[in-house]
């Protein structure tokens, strides 16, 4: 693969350049391992990860084949909504992953539901069997996993159609004071910030999200809104993203929220509630629900118990 700096992209760091433009599942270790290891050249000549890009050079990229790796099924408990031959839907707790990564192998969602169902479809990536949308690390609520090929497929299509209905509780610092918005702005890999994604131009992928203000709080040193949020398209961290790209980033999140660390919650405030999908083999309609998690129930006693009236 060959990639050719752009003035905009001048004076990064090589291996940030390079997670912007590869995989989202390329971790930035594994990118300054192959760096090191000498798979990645700037014009023609071995660079090293701290190399300073400049406008016009040539990157060379020759990504080494990596060995398959052995996901094992592991009995953790889960939280399971519904199950059939065809489907499992799960409410996915805080601070698990959903999927192995090639530098987290075990505790995720993906060796659990091995454990519990024997085997999911095996489409896709090896180490996502069965995964048709995915819930961040610290976001919590519904989430469906294909158990076979066939529901794979259909799942993904109704993704794809958007005919796939996700809806997300949040409560984010500040007064909205619009009771319904639509943020349309198209969402990207940050351009010096490798793990990070941003609202960037016209020419990165399509995100839009709506959201309904539920309830407004007014506390004595702070404001907040919990929102109902709905994703019109399916982008990484897209709700984190946009929400504080308009100035109101979700309580508990150390990425795109302040810097100072949360003392409300210790994880972003973010639950995946609602899910409605067509059933893969009798096409029924089908509606699932996850409740509110204890912390984020918590928080909400305590911002309507020293909750204000806006004058």
């Amino acid at each position: 693969m060959n990639l050719i700096v752009l003035s905009e992209e001048s004076d990064q760091r090589l291996d940030k350049f390079l997670l912007f433009h590869l995989p989202s599942s390329i971790s930035r270790s594994y990118l300054q391992k192959i760096v090191k290891d000498g798979c990645v050249k700037a014009n023609n000549l071995p660079a090293k990860p701290s190399y300073k890009v400049r406008e016009g050079d040539c990157i060379f990229i020759e990504l080494p084949e990596r060995k398959s790796l052995q996901v094992n099924a592991e009995n953790i408990t889960l939280n399971i909504i519904f199950e059939d031959e065809d489907i499992i839907v799960v409410n996915k707790k805080a601070g698990m992953i959903t999927h192995p990564t090639f530098n987290i192998l075990n505790n995720t969602l993906i060796n659990a539901l091995l454990f519990h169902c024997g085997k999911l479809s095996h489409i896709g990536a090896p180490m996502r069997p069965g995964i048709v949308h995915r819930l961040d690390k610290n976001t919590s609520g519904v989430i469906v996993v294909a158990k076979n090929d066939q529901s794979y497929l259909s799942l993904v299509g109704q993704i794809q159609e958007r005919t796939m209905e996700k809806r997300y509780k949040t409560i984010v610092y500040g007064n909205i004071r619009e009771d319904f918005g639509k943020i349309d702005m198209p969402i990207g890999r940050h351009p010096h910030e490798g793990l990070k994604m941003a609202v960037l131009g016209r020419n990165y992928k399509e995100a839009k999200t709506s959201f309904k203000v539920v309830e407004r709080f007014f506390l004595p040193k702070y404001q907040f809104s919990l929102l109902e949020v709905k994703l019109e398209s399916g982008r990484t961290h897209q709700i984190r993203v946009h929400l504080s790209h308009i100035k109101h980033p979700l309580v508990g999140d150390e990425i795109y929220g302040p810097k100072s660390k949360s003392s409300f919650i210790n994880r972003q405030a973010l639950h995946a509630e609602y899910l409605k999908l067509s059933h893969p083999r009798n096409k029924k309609e089908m509606e699932f629900y996850a409740p509110l998690p204890e912390d984020m129930k918590e928080f909400l006693d305590y911002l309507k118990r020293d909750n204000k009236s806006y004058e």
